[in-house]
C-alpha cells in the first residue's frame, strides 16, 4: 500500500519545481543551518567521512560541496591490466546483460527501446543493437563523481530533456520506460574496445549534471535537444580521458548507463542485479581492436526523436551560444561543431 502511494507521487509531484527548489537551496551558503542540514544527511545515510578527501563536516560552505566531494587519495584503487575495465561509479548494479532485440531490461516485467534512450539516433542505436549494458544506481550515500571505464576520446556529447522521476529501485520496478523518459546527459566515446556510450540519468532533486569537459550541462532546463560533436583522436582539441579518470558528477544522486558495442567486452561474473559497487574495481573484460583497425566514425546526423513524446520540435537552428562553461578547465577551446538545438 505505501509503494503504491509512493509510486502514484511521483507522477503527481511537481518533480520539475521540487528539483528547482533543491538545487537552489543546496547552493545556499547558510552557515550553520547549511551544517545542521550537511550533519543530519551524514547521518541519516550513514555517509562514511572516513573516505572523504576532507573529513570535517564542518568545512563544507554549502551542501554541494558536501555531496560532490572528493575521495581522498587511494581510496578508489583502479583495477590494473590493459583489457580490464573499471566500474564506473560507487552504487549498485540495477541491471546489466545483453541488448535483446534493441532492448534493455529494467526490472521485471518492464523493458525500453535503445533508439528511445538515444533520443531516437536510429544510426547510433545501430552500433549498439545486440552489444551490452549495464545500469547503476547512485545512492544518496554513494560518491556521487562518475569516473571513465577506460581509456577514451569524446566524440559527441547529446543533452536530452525529459522528466525527473525517481531513479531508485522501487520506481525502476513500478515506472514504465524510465530511463528512457528520464533528462539525461549521453555522452559517446571512441574507444580501444570499440564505441562506448556512458549516460548520466537526472532525476528528481538532482539540481544539475556536469561533465569535465562542459562544466554544468542542466540546467538551464529549455525542453529542447542539444548535440555537441567533438574532434576524433590526434585531431586539435581532441578530449581524451583515460581510464578511471573523472567524466562528470551529479549534485544529487541517480544514474549512471554505459552501452558497449556486440563482442567488445564480457562483465565480470561477480556482477548482477543488487551487487554493490566501488568506483575503479573490475567491470568487464575487453575485446582490444587491433592495432591498424579504427573505431567506425561518429555519423553526423541530426535526431529528431523524443523521450516518450515529451519533447517533439524538430531543428529549428543551429544555435550560436558559446561553448559551455568549464570548457576551458578542461583544457578545451571548442567542440567540434556548435551545438544544435532540436
Amino acid at each position: 500500500m505505501l509503494d503504491s502511494i509512493k509510486i502514484k507521487l511521483q507522477y503527481l509531484l511537481p518533480k520539475q519545481g521540487l528539483t528547482r527548489l533543491a538545487g537552489w537551496g543546496a547552493e545556499k551558503r547558510a552557515a550553520t543551518l547549511t551544517h545542521w542540514v550537511i550533519k543530519g544527511f551524514a547521518r541519516f545515510y550513514k555517509v562514511d567521512m572516513k573516505e572523504a578527501q576532507n573529513p570535517d563536516l564542518k568545512s563544507y560552505a554549502t551542501f554541494n560541496e558536501f555531496f560532490v566531494r572528493p575521495l581522498r587519495d587511494g581510496a578508489r584503487p583502479v583495477v590494473s591490466g590493459l583489457d580490464m575495465l573499471a566500474l564506473p561509479a560507487d552504487g549498485a548494479v540495477s541491471q546489466l546483460g545483453a541488448i535483446t532485440d534493441g532492448k534493455l531490461f529494467q526490472a521485471k516485467g518492464h523493458f525500453y527501446s535503445l533508439e528511445a534512450l538515444l533520443a531516437g539516433n536510429y544510426q547510433l542505436a545501430e552500433q549498439f543493437k545486440d552489444g551490452h549494458f549495464a545500469t547503476i544506481y547512485l545512492a544518496p550515500r554513494d560518491y556521487h563523481r562518475v569516473h571513465m571505464p577506460c581509456d577514451g576520446t569524446l566524440r559527441e556529447m547529446i543533452y536530452v530533456p525529459g522528466d525527473l522521476f525517481s531513479v531508485n529501485p522501487l520506481t525502476a520496478a513500478n515506472v514504465p520506460n524510465l530511463f528512457a523518459r528520464n533528462e539525461r546527459v549521453i555522452c559517446l566515446f571512441d574507444t580501444e574496445f570499440g564505441p562506448m556510450v556512458q549516460i548520466l540519468v537526472g532525476a528528481t532533486i538532482v539540481g544539475s549534471i556536469e561533465t569535465v569537459w562542459a562544466g554544468c550541462v542542466t540546467p538551464p532546463r529549455e525542453g529542447i535537444i542539444k548535440r555537441w560533436t567533438y574532434p576524433a583522436a590526434g585531431e586539435e582539441g581532441a578530449i581524451t580521458l583515460e581510464k578511471g579518470q573523472e567524466m562528470g558528477r551529479f549534485k544529487l544522486g541517480s544514474t549512471v548507463i554505459n552501452l558497449f558495442a556486440p563482442g567488445k567486452i564480457t562483465f565480470m561474473p561477480q556482477l548482477s542485479n543488487g551487487t554493490v559497487t566501488r568506483m575503479g574495481g573490475a567491470f568487464a573484460e575487453g575485446v582490444r581492436l587491433p592495432a591498424a583497425a579504427q573505431p567506425e566514425p561518429v555519423a553526423d546526423v541530426v535526431v529528431e526523436a523524443v523521450v516518450e513524446k515529451e519533447v517533439t520540435k524538430e531543428v529549428v537552428a543551429e544555435s550560436e551560444e558559446a561553448q559551455p562553461a568549464g570548457m576551458a578547465q578542461a583544457g578545451v577551446t571548442k567542440p567540434a561543431t556548435p551545438p544544435e538545438e532540436i
